[in-house]
């Protein structure tokens, strides 16, 4: 039987409108209320979860109908209708962009969407966006909208006035210092890296409060979903996994399926441990090694180890921080280089530009991993890939290398997608590769 919860997904029109503060201020603003709040994050995001698990003080899970596939979608919201009084999605980019875009989501899910607009220096106009917003896709529900950045309690009455018929406004922002949090290349500043985000947090709670959005939206039907657990592929299975400020790029739902694999996992810092706890196989994660070049560089302790762990020919995942982290040198944004592990020759280097995004899969004949790109680093090395992933859209892919028991790419790997290629990865057996397209996941 379906269960009603009360959910909508915070959308925009694009990306820089506001929307991720502004889900992160409202899961604080009902939480603070006393609801139990559950958040998830459409599509491939590392920073934006950390952020909103601080502020609704529950995990948070990436929801994305071809990634995680419709199935995982479904069950996830399921479980956490069992007990929550109030359920938001962020979305990413803009409402339609993307395939599967926001709007795709709402509408598989069959909940709302939410747009925030940044209204700044906009009047009439905004009430046009709204009605190209609300009307582009008739099977999409969109009855209220989030004003951003408004200049006077005024210019919120003016964007109110300007709706088209059936959509209302839910509230205006007005320009506040709480509702930004700093970023950087890749992204938000990691949480570990603000001092008084809690304080920030209930700050721009109060804010959203004062402008009206402390409402529930309406509660839509969650239907039961069943959720498929996986075998234990990698039972007994000691997994060291690299986690603090310059590996932090995890997803939950990957760690999870590590441990319904059967596996054992250890947590240890590159940055200030002197070896690696005891471990069949390692995982170096994405985040930004580059920022810490040079601690990375002075542990000599910890590089011996990993070296050791490698020469010894043990199971190594390096994805995309942990592939730069495993050359030979690192060049930061500042020009400043940094020795490496030596692992992979040659080097990697922060450059301006966007060298890759999207989503992408790894196909191997054990199955399709899929995962996305996204990364501001170049790599000089005289390997050869093994392999290229596959974009879910277009050509072209981000190289694969295999070296010993090593595979290390720029890519970012959704566990679930594919247990049975992640079990062979950290077992250290061989993938074999190949290219098909056709090879789907509902």
């Amino acid at each position: 039987m379906s269960i009603a919860v009360p959910a909508v997904m915070i959308t925009a029109p694009a990306s820089g409108q506001g929307k991720s503060m502004v889900t992160a201020a409202l899961a604080r603003l009902h939480r603070n209320a006393g609801r139990k709040v559950r958040v998830f994050k459409h599509g491939p995001d590392y920073l934006d979860p950390m952020v909103l698990e601080v502020a609704s003080g529950h995990p948070v899970y990436q929801l994305h109908p071809w990634m995680t596939g419709e199935d995982e979608c479904r069950w996830r919201l399921a479980e956490a209708a069992q007990d929550a009084d109030l359920i938001l999605i962020e979305g990413s980019m803009g409402l339609f962009d993307g395939d599967p875009s926001s709007a795709d989501l709402a509408k598989l899910m069959d909940i709302p969407a939410l747009p925030v607009i940044d209204a700044g220096g906009m009047a009439q106009t905004f009430g046009a966006l709204v009605l190209g917003l609300a009307s582009y896709d008739p099977e999409l529900s969109v009855y209220e909208v989030i004003a951003n950045k408004i200049g006077s309690p005024r210019h919120g009455e003016m964007l109110r006035e300007g709706l088209p018929e059936g959509v209302s406004l839910l509230g205006a922002i007005p320009r506040n210092d709480a509702m930004n949090i700093p970023d950087r290349h890749m992204g938000l500043v990691q949480p570990a890296e603000l001092d008084n985000l809690d304080q920030q947090l209930d700050q721009a709670a109060e804010v959203l409060k004062a402008a009206g959005l402390d409402e529930l939206p309406k509660a839509v039907p969650i239907a039961p979903a069943e959720r498929v657990r996986p075998e234990t592929l990698l039972a007994g299975v000691r997994i060291a996994i690299a986690r603090d400020l310059a590996f932090s790029f995890i997803y939950r739902a990957n760690t999870e399926l590590l441990l319904a694999m059967g596996a054992e996992l250890h947590y240890f810092s590159p940055l200030v441990d002197s070896e690696l706890p005891p471990a069949d196989a390692l995982w170096l994660p994405g985040g930004y090694p580059d920022l810490h070049g040079s601690t990375l560089a002075n542990n000599a302790a910890m590089g011996d180890a990993i070296r050791g762990f490698y020469n010894d020919g043990k199971p190594i995942l390096a994805e995309c921080g942990g592939l730069m982290a495993c050359t030979d040198e690192l060049t930061d944004k500042d020009g400043a280089v940094h020795a490496q592990l030596g692992l992979i020759p040659g080097r990697a280097a922060i450059v301006k530009r966007l060298q890759g995004i999207g989503m992408q899969s790894l196909n191997t004949t054990e199955g399709q991993l899929r995962g996305h790109t996204f990364h501001r680093s170049t790599l000089d090395t005289s390997w050869q890939p093994a392999a290229k992933t596959e974009k879910q859209t277009g050509t072209g892919g981000e190289a694969v290398f295999c070296c010993k028991g090593l595979v290390a790419s720029y890519f970012y790997a959704y566990f679930p997608s594919a247990p049975e290629v992640v079990a062979a990865i950290f077992r250290g057996q061989p993938l074999t590769f190949h290219n098909d397209k056709e090879n789907t996941r509902a």
